[in-house]
């Protein structure tokens, strides 16, 4: 049961992490194995809110035994050259879990689909893996349309890059908008490469739980530098894993976040609080805070003050 749920939660739940685990060779309970089934298993590509609802509070309910009656683990992050190693062996078959029906089930696709459309200008995406937000950039069309005008992507794998790549190739992106990949590290480099106030706007999904607590803090600064402040109109646009606001999902990620950023979630930490991580980033501002999977991720919308 435990294993099932560190699972669980850190490779579907998770944005950032995969799994080459068999879900159905993992020791579990006939229910949960029924829920899997029935839940992820579908060919349905839209799953809706009651469902939605109804998988996370079954979870909950399944777990709630086991996280009564354990401790606390000690969380951390891999480093950037372990990320670098890590996510260029685990490139390929990345968007086998990232992009599939999961991710539609829980919420993913629609929060990539809203908040997207919100970018506009000369953007940076931090973390950018293998590409898989580029279908849902609004390209600008001409004057008075707020879509983007070039797309800088950086990601500290260059494996990862070497996908987006043949993603934008397959989407004929250069045709539309200047492109360009970079290696890079997100919690570093960004003010180095590029200068202050640079972008107009700057996006990541689901790349803060793999830099750790701290490295999030030092990412959340560079992208901040970085950025157009709110009188240029500048604005950071995230989606990230954040501690579920069900408590006992929230509890069972907070004493499993260690092992389950070994065991699944390629070093993704699950339980952050990335609200408060903005709340107390120097001249950011939280404008709007959407919650999906009962909080196990979020998206969010920032502003430069200054």
């Amino acid at each position: 049961m435990k294993d099932l749920v560190a699972l669980f939660c850190a490779t579907i739940l998770s944005g950032k992490a995969i799994c080459s685990y068999d879900i159905k060779s993992i020791p579990h309970c006939r229910q949960c194995k029924q829920l899997w089934e029935s839940s992820f298993t579908s060919h349905q590509t839209v799953i809706n809110e009651s469902r939605r609802s109804f998988i996370v509070s079954s979870i909950a309910t399944f777990i709630a035994p086991t996280i009564l009656s354990t401790s606390p683990d000690v969380a951390y992050a891999v480093s950037p050259a372990e990320a670098s190693r890590d996510y260029d062996v685990y490139a390929k078959s990345y968007d086998d879990l990232d992009g599939g029906t999961a991710a539609s089930a829980l919420g993913i696709v629609e929060s990539r689909t809203k908040l997207l459309q919100l970018a506009k200008g000369n953007v940076l995406e931090i973390g950018a893996g293998t590409g898989l937000n580029l279908s849902y950039y609004k390209i600008r069309k001409g004057e008075g349309d707020d879509g983007i005008t070039s797309l800088t992507l950086v990601d500290i794998s260059e494996g990862m890059l070497s996908q987006a790549k043949l993603r934008a190739q397959k989407l004929e992106l250069d045709k539309r908008v200047e492109v360009k990949f970079m290696q890079a590290d997100a919690t570093s480099q960004l003010i180095d490469l590029f200068g202050m106030n640079k972008f107009d706007t700057v996006v990541d999904t689901f790349s803060l739980c793999v830099m750790g607590n701290e490295g999030a803090k030092r990412c959340l600064k560079e992208m901040s530098a970085v950025v157009k402040d709110y009188k240029h109109g500048g604005k950071i646009l995230l989606i990230e894993n954040t501690r579920s606001s069900n408590p006992f999902l929230g509890y069972y990620q907070d004493v499993t976040a260690a092992t389950a950023a070994d065991l699944g979630g390629k070093g993704c930490l699950y339980n952050q609080n990335v609200g408060e991580m903005i709340k107390r980033t120097e001249g950011v501002r939280l404008l709007q805070e959407d919650a999906y999977a009962a909080g196990l991720f979020r998206s969010f919308v920032c502003e430069k003050l200054t």
